[in-house]
């Protein structure tokens, strides 16, 4: 063991190129990363990969649709109005997908197009059946999505077909898309239980063949599905479950570009978000996310994580504007009605919200020690300290303000919160140790306060998505 000595600095070394504060924490690389492949040891260097457009697309509409109730038509063209506002002029999250079967779905997508957004683009999703061409085409849409199951599970115990049968099938109907002046992304429905060689392989070259005869705007599209979570990112893990070999697969076997390579993860195993980030890093371009991460099962790669992930990975947001992930999350909050997770990252109510006294005591001298970064500055959430025995009246009457959204001279003072205050004393004189909780102001507001409580002024979302 090389024992090494401490080294005194008369400055403190706050390793500001790695935390800027004022911007989301760098992830920066020190050395190349490396993988082996059928018994070669692959290079892959990470700052190649950042010069590549990486870019987020968007199934909010179709997958995040699939275990909640549907949203409402006018909820679907506000959510869309803020995620074109949070793309952003370079339009880094490129595409939005929509379902296309019901009147309610079409009237979704004509009042989005009305919008005049140029991003995300408005894309289609269908199953492979010639019927639903039609679909697409009525809708003028230049691009759909298509379910191709690739695992032998879908294959065989749900299409009963054999490989040829359903490869031949597949690569027909992408035929049929590129004929309808359609182009096709491909969705490899339960990859990471497929065989890789013995069906994605062939598949996937069959449809690059199919675009080498065909203009640049109609060439398929491959969407890599982890429909059951089980992708992996870690360097060594065997196919078909390997990230890295499937996009290294992708690039250099199947002759996929990673501008036309998409991932697509469900969060079974709570390796979503790590594994979208992978497939960056790889040679996969498209990482293809859900607003809070709400999809079938588990969920999708939350979006607003993939865009603080972009940020963290590229050094800027390249256009995206992270503040408007608060505007979605009241959104969701008010307009929506979903329930989100008080300590979820970046959207939660209490996610910058210290309740520890030592950490109160840190924020008070240095905001830096206990915030992960300024969320004031990158997402409009100012750091928040909870209700304890140390808050004083002065705490309380920032906290109910803050809670009822009352401003300026609206504001209410000490003398209306007097009995707010006294029961938060008594409760650490009779000998509690632990912090109020959000629910328990919550209910002395609705006790103390019930005028106010009923007419609390919940931030008009609605107004900022129009």
């Amino acid at each position: 063991m090389n024992r090494r000595d401490i080294v005194e600095v008369e400055e403190p070394n706050l390793l500001e190129d790695l935390f800027p504060h004022k911007d989301v924490p760098r992830i920066a690389f020190d050395s190349k990363i490396y993988e082996e492949i059928n018994g070669e040891v692959i290079e892959f260097d990470p700052q190649e990969a950042l010069k590549r457009e990486w870019l987020i697309t968007d199934t909010t509409f179709r997958d995040g649709q699939q275990a909640r109730p549907p949203y409402t038509v006018q909820q679907i063209v506000d959510l869309y109005n803020l995620l074109s506002k949070m793309s952003g002029p370079n339009g880094i999250i490129r595409q939005s997908e929509f379902f296309l079967y019901t009147n309610k779905d079409r009237e979704a997508v004509d009042r989005c197009r009305e919008l005049g957004h140029k991003f995300p683009e408005i894309t289609g999703w269908i199953r492979a059946h010639e019927g639903d061409f039609k679909l697409v085409k009525d809708m003028q849409l230049s691009e759909t999505g298509m379910l191709t199951s690739s695992s032998d599970y879908h294959i065989f115990h749900k299409l009963k077909m054999d490989r040829r049968k359903a490869l031949d099938f597949y690569v027909h109907m992408a035929g049929q898309a590129i004929e309808n002046g359609i182009r096709p992304r491909l969705h490899l429905e339960d990859l990471t239980r497929a065989d890789i060689y013995g069906f994605v392989v062939p598949y996937v070259q069959r449809l690059m063949e199919l675009g080498e005869q065909v203009p640049e705007h109609l060439k398929p599209k491959i969407r890599l599905c982890d429909t059951m979570g089980f992708g992996i990112s870690f360097p060594g893990t065997k196919l078909p479950r390997s990230i890295p070999k499937l996009v290294y697969i992708m690039n250099h076997e199947c002759g996929c570009p990673p501008d036309r390579l998409e991932w697509h993860g469900h969060n079974d195993f709570h390796k979503v978000h790590i594994n979208g980030a992978t497939c960056w890093l790889y040679g996969c371009d498209f990482v293809n996310c859900t607003l809070l991460g709400y999809g079938e099962r588990t969920g999708n790669p939350p979006l607003e994580g993939a865009v603080i992930e972009y940020s963290g990975l590229k050094g800027t947001t390249n256009g995206m504007d992270p503040g408007v992930i608060s505007e979605i999350a009241e959104y969701f909050r008010y307009e929506v009605g979903f329930d989100i997770p008080s300590n979820y990252p970046f959207v939660g109510r209490d996610f910058n919200v210290t309740r520890a006294g030592i950490h109160a005591d840190g924020l008070n001298k240095d905001e830096r020690i206990y915030n992960i970064f300024d969320t004031n500055k990158v997402l409009n959430r100012p750091h928040a300290v909870g209700i304890t025995d140390k808050s004083g009246i002065d705490g309380v009457v920032h906290w109910v303000n803050d809670y009822l959204g009352l401003k300026r001279e609206d504001r209410l003072g000490k003398l209306k919160l007097v009995k707010i205050a006294r029961w938060v004393m008594d409760q650490y004189e009779d000998g509690r140790i632990t912090s109020i909780s959000q629910d328990e102001m919550e209910t002395l507001v609705k006790e103390h306060l019930p005028d106010y409580y009923a007419q609390r002024n919940i931030p008009d979302t609605t107004t900022k998505a129009s």
